[in-house]
């Protein structure tokens, strides 16, 4: 079974963006709307029934992976159609809202579903001065969280959140129950469990309202899943992976810091020489530089610069040939029975 192509999947948003997606991808945006892309995804947007999913020229990635999961991913996922992550390109024109997401424990108790969404940034692009904005600097007072919430106090929010400035290259991870929020002039590729759960602890940015920002659940119900206590230098230390920031290498990098690894991949390798072996799995892959092919026992695919494809598990290990420069996002190690024996909360 070889890779299939993905069509560019743009998704149209509250906030401004998608110039750099577009350029990337080789469209013409339709609006300045158009921030993200959701790269075969399986999944939806929250509370709708397709926006986000994937489309190949062979029709909805989530249809085709239904009719054969055990070659698309082989094992078990939550359902048929469960890759065991969610991969999107992401450019923020504008600050995004401070906004925290569930862990796997709250949403496997108020959401019926095994994941959360901890989640991590791999910087493509950054305008001089731009950063990303996680954790709590010191530990905050729920109740005062409760009213600066409430009054939609953002300088507070922003004063309180650590502001760390960011450069292409880096990789950031985001862990469930984090307060964030991605700046002004960023562009992503952010790797994800697949869901689309967000609590918004700042909706006045938005075009949501409060009865949209707490997952139908009630802010009562969902802020026991914000962590108060403080991310602190230590903490963020070994969230943040500067491997990225040198040059692309032959032999495949980790671009995300090590405490990703169960969750989920991001590999990075190719150039002139090509690349060396990726493992075998489910693996959404962008081509970042350059154009030649991904090449397994079971065949090859072309692939330049802008393209991204869905590969199966039952392509094998591959690798890049040609200057081709690739990401892979895979799921985290030990999917999917990590997933099902609870390991990870």
């Amino acid at each position: 079974m070889k890779p299939l192509l993905l069509v560019p999947n743009p998704v149209q948003h509250f906030y401004r963006g998608g110039d750099r997606i577009a350029a990337l991808r080789g469209i013409v945006a339709e609006t300045d709307h158009q921030p993200e892309e959701w790269l075969g995804a399986t999944v939806t947007r929250f509370g709708e029934e397709t926006t986000g999913l994937a489309v190949t020229p062979e029709g909805v990635l989530r249809d085709i992976v239904r009719e054969d999961p055990d070659a698309w991913f082989g094992g078990i996922g939550s359902d048929e159609a469960d890759t065991g992550l969610l991969v999107k390109l992401l450019d923020a024109r504008q600050r995004l809202p401070v906004h925290v997401h569930p862990t796997r424990g709250f949403s496997a108790a108020h959401l019926d579903c095994p994941y959360g969404k901890t989640e991590a940034w791999v910087v493509l692009d950054a305008e001089p001065g731009s950063a990303v904005y996680v954790g709590w600097k010191e530990g905050v007072d729920r109740d005062e969280l409760d009213r600066r919430r409430d009054a939609q106090d953002s300088e507070w929010m922003l004063a309180h959140l650590n502001r760390i400035p960011v450069a292409e290259g880096m990789g950031v991870l985001c862990p469930a129950g984090t307060a964030h929020a991605i700046g002004e002039g960023v562009f992503v590729a952010e790797v994800q469990e697949p869901t689309d759960f967000s609590i918004l602890l700042e909706w006045s940015v938005t075009t949501s309202t409060r009865e949209e920002s707490h997952l139908d659940l009630g802010f009562d119900a969902v802020m026991p899943a914000v962590s108060t206590a403080a991310t602190t230098a230590d903490d963020l230390t070994a969230l943040v992976s500067t491997v990225g920031c040198d040059a692309v290498t032959r032999e495949p990098q980790s671009l995300l810091p090590a405490p990703a690894d169960s969750y989920f991949r991001v590999l990075r390798g190719g150039g002139p020489s090509g690349s060396g072996v990726f493992p075998q799995s489910f693996a959404v892959v962008l081509a970042t530089g350059g154009a030649g092919r991904l090449v397994s026992e079971h065949g090859s695919v072309e692939l330049s610069r802008g393209e991204a494809l869905a590969v199966p598990h039952a392509f094998g290990a591959w690798r890049s040939e040609g200057d081709l420069e690739v990401l892979a996002c895979l799921p985290g190690e030990g999917w999917p029975q990590s997933l099902h024996e609870g390991r990870l909360r």
